[in-house]
């Protein structure tokens, strides 16, 4: 058995705050990631009032062994008062920027891009000064669906690579390595003024080669922004940690992805996909994009 080391340990959450925050989420009855994946900075992020939002769940149709969110093969139709519902969260928190990501929802024909447009559309309405980032799934390789989420014009875009190639069947069993890097390639493509972002956890028997070989594959696709975190195993039927990456290897890929030209890397061992997202704006004050007008 693998003993966690004392810089995962983290600090009792404020429960004022927290509370505060949980209160809104359960008054709308709203799912977060911070909560279903047990995500170990829930006390400092819910403390600042901010919160990543778990749409179409809390049940996933993937069955991915890294990850505490419930699998669902069939899961419940989508509820079309959710959009409305988040983005009166949104306006209620004050949030400066949210970020959406969803379960992935295989059974349906675009992978759920439409419920992410309409969660876009109904924040732009109650708060449009928010700035919106969408964690996206892989949707199957469909890009049209992609496309549609696109058009929505989020801000940022983010898909997780999640780990490197070599481990990817066991890790990520119904995902490819290539159709994420291709999902990042095409948002850059297809819309250059959006953000892409991209994630990936560490400690699951990876190399440092291997992590470097995957910083130049996202950078050979143009992608800005790279988180890199420790995994937890969540539960003892969850994929067991193989080490505990020491904090001076995570300083290591910082400064190796500022040399590589990522407009912005957070890598710390309690680094995840959505930790500090609000400091993209400052990246988009630095490195200002503007929407072409049609």
């Amino acid at each position: 058995m693998v003993v966690k080391p004392n810089w995962l340990r983290v600090k009792a959450p404020q429960w004022e705050r927290v509370g505060s925050v949980k209160d809104i989420l359960r008054d709308l009855h709203l799912n977060t990631v911070c909560e279903e994946a047990s995500c170990p900075n829930i006390g400092e992020c819910f403390h600042h009032g901010t919160a990543t939002f778990l749409i179409m769940g809390p049940a996933c149709t993937r069955a991915c062994p890294y990850c505490d969110i419930d699998f669902e093969k069939k899961p419940v139709a989508l509820d079309p008062t959710e959009p409305h519902r988040l983005a009166e969260a949104v306006r209620r928190m004050g949030l400066n920027h949210v970020v959406i990501t969803s379960v992935n929802r295989d059974d349906l024909p675009d992978g759920g891009a439409s419920q992410f447009v309409r969660c876009i559309e109904q924040i732009r309405i109650l708060s449009p000064q928010t700035t919106i980032e969408v964690l996206i799934p892989d949707l199957c390789g469909n890009w049209e669906a992609l496309e549609t989420i696109l058009q929505a014009a989020p801000e940022v875009i983010n898909h997780n690579t999640e780990t490197i190639p070599r481990l990817y069947k066991r890790v990520r069993p119904q995902g490819e390595y290539q159709r994420t890097l291709d999902l990042l390639m095409r948002s850059r493509q297809l819309a250059p003024w959006i953000y892409t972002k991209s994630g990936i956890m560490v400690g699951l028997g990876e190399t440092d080669a291997e992590v470097r070989e995957v910083m130049a594959d996202l950078r050979q696709v143009d992608c800005d922004i790279l988180t890199i975190g420790q995994y937890l195993q969540p539960t003892t039927k969850h994929l067991g940690v193989q080490d505990f990456v020491h904090p001076d290897q995570f300083a290591t890929w910082q400064a190796l992805g500022e040399e590589m030209g990522f407009l912005q890397i957070v890598s710390s061992p309690l680094t995840r996909s959505s930790y500090h997202a609000e400091q993209v704006q400052a990246l988009m004050a630095k490195y200002p994009r503007a929407k072409p007008e049609l």
